[in-house]
């Protein structure tokens, strides 16, 4: 059975003060639960001091981004190296990094292979814009992304990574899709990943939904046989709230 995971993105958000009293609220209300793989990817500058408090608690620290190289005249980047040690997840291809900051399924790939390299687990972000949604052309730009984005990986890489469908229309907006279309776009790239590395790469790889999740439709979505957890954005700033959706899904988990 894959492992479910609630990945909280803080996105630009907390100092380390603020970072170290949010996590200890969380490990207060989430108790020892291990059913549920608990991920808390805070800015850069915060994952030093959390990596030190969260020693007996039961998170795993995930950085927000990284470069391809291992070192190099690239002010203001951080390499997979720096982070080794610090952070056991790295996320890539964020939409935020894409239309933003210039990600493209080629830095992607470099990335994911980078990171990969120094034993880190990538979360590879995928998802389509409202208006290739209303165009018809979602399936299409995931299978498009997903394929770019792994080029080059075998199955054994394939299957230590982490895949994170989040529909660009419905990141911090509110409009969550429904479960069910949530459910069959993961159900898309397990299929991805059935076609170019196999059935047993596909069924141990972990699909994560994001975008506008929130205890209020954790549930449902996390019903949905294809998908494995939530890269929570918002709802993860809150300890109440990000404690309630790993409660509901640990409950959905039989623990």
């Amino acid at each position: 059975m894959r492992k479910p995971m609630m990945a909280g993105n803080w996105k630009m958000n907390m100092t380390v003060a603020e970072a170290l009293t949010l996590t200890r609220q969380i490990n207060q209300l989430v108790g020892d639960s291990t059913a549920v793989e608990m991920l808390l990817c805070p800015p850069s500058v915060c994952l030093h001091p959390l990596k030190a408090l969260t020693s007996d608690m039961p998170f795993s620290l995930g950085a927000q981004n990284c470069h391809w190289q291992d070192s190099g005249a690239f002010t203001g980047e951080i390499s997979p190296p720096m982070l080794r040690g610090l952070a056991g997840y790295v996320i890539f291809g964020h939409s935020e990094r894409r239309q933003l900051f210039g990600e493209t399924d080629e830095t992607v790939n470099k990335k994911t292979h980078a990171a990969l390299a120094h034993q880190l687990t990538p979360i590879v972000c995928v998802g389509e814009s409202l208006e290739q949604n209303e165009r018809g052309e979602t399936s299409s730009t995931i299978t498009s992304q997903v394929r770019a984005a792994l080029d080059g990986l075998n199955g054994e890489q394939v299957q230590s990574l982490v895949i994170a469908y989040e529909p660009i229309w419905a990141i911090g907006t509110g409009r969550a899709a429904t479960a069910q279309t949530a459910g069959e776009i993961c159900g898309l790239v397990r299929n991805i990943l059935r076609e170019v590395h196999g059935a047993a790469v596909a069924g141990t790889t972990r699909v994560l939904y994001g975008g506008s999740t929130k205890p209020d439709n954790i549930g449902s979505i996390m019903q949905q046989p294809d998908i494995d957890g939530a890269l929570i954005g918002g709802a993860s700033l809150e300890a109440h709230s990000y404690a309630d959706m790993v409660k509901i899904t640990a409950e959905l988990y039989g623990a």
